[in-house]
């Protein structure tokens, strides 16, 4: 129970010191914008950049308490000292800027699926003799039926296009400054075709069938193999935890066995186990990030 109740304390005493410093950098970001306010163009007002993700201050803290909590729970386990537990609780602060990269992950897969319906879509509009400006106009209205939610981020940036052709802004621009913040290979990819089949007058039906085909085929390649990887991944889950969930049951069925690893050798043992367990994982992770 004390554990339980020292693990707690170090969560919210670390936890309150973080959130301390993050809203005195908040406020130092927010004079440093109104300082620089006066020098942002009008493109970039409110506009979203792809390549960044900003937790909020609710995700922060639910990652750092689940993170130190589990930190802190492994710790004793392996050492059975609440000394050496706490620096573990403090490692949770680690872990939001791995969640915050899982969530971009996350977004940017979510934006290349619905950039895949979207070229499907105006590829669609474009052989059916639409022009191109209102085929952006109905790629909006078919992703609506696809995706109810109006936040949606590909609806969003195509209501931009479509407002900065309404005015008179030209669509190759708006479709490159998306591509800009995207930072996605494939939307890049199709803005710079796009654009020189706009100003060299090509065949525009034909280049963004052609595109959306290739695209296509490279996202599906990539979701064939998330599926196939997400079996995996869930049992290397599973693999990572049973020595944790293994050592928990040993020390609540058979404390005597465990005595000899808390003391002497038994914890140099532990601690290579330990950092051996964490190499496993990071290792596990490289393998599954596969990339096409």
């Amino acid at each position: 129970m004390s554990m339980v109740i020292l693990v707690l304390a170090a969560i919210l005493i670390t936890g309150g010191i973080l959130i301390a410093q993050e809203k005195k950098r908040s406020r130092q970001q927010d004079t440093s914008e109104k300082d620089d306010e006066v020098h942002k163009t009008e493109s970039d007002e409110g506009l979203t950049q792809y390549t960044e993700y900003t937790l909020t201050r609710r995700q922060w803290m639910t990652a750092f308490m689940i993170a130190g909590s589990a930190g802190g729970v492994i710790g004793y386990l392996f050492y059975h000292h609440v000394i050496v537990a706490l620096p573990c609780v403090g490692l949770g602060a680690m872990y939001p800027r791995f969640r915050r990269r899982a969530l971009l992950h996350k977004r940017r897969s979510e934006l290349s699926l619905q950039f895949k319906q979207a070229l499907y879509s105006l590829s669609s509009s474009l052989a059916a003799g639409r022009s191109v400006e209102n085929a952006f106009y109905e790629v909006v209205q078919d992703l609506q039926l696809l995706y109810p939610d109006a936040n949606t981020d590909l609806i969003r940036e195509f209501r931009i296009i479509r407002f900065r052709l309404e005015n008179g802004e030209p669509i190759e621009e708006a479709v490159q400054d998306f591509s800009r913040r995207a930072g996605i290979e494939d939307i890049t990819n199709f803005a710079d075709v796009f654009t020189a089949c706009k100003r060299t007058g090509g065949d525009l039906v034909e280049v963004v069938r052609r595109t959306s085909t290739m695209i296509g085929e490279k996202i599906d390649i990539q979701q064939e193999i998330s599926v196939m990887v997400a079996q995996k991944k869930f049992e290397s889950k599973v693999i990572m935890l049973a020595p944790v969930g293994f050592l928990a049951f040993l020390n609540m069925s058979a404390p005597d066995f465990m005595t000899p690893m808390y003391s002497g050798v038994g914890i140099i043992v532990s601690t290579f186990a330990l950092f051996g367990l964490i190499a496993c994982s990071v290792w596990i992770l490289k393998i599954m990030d596969i990339r096409v």
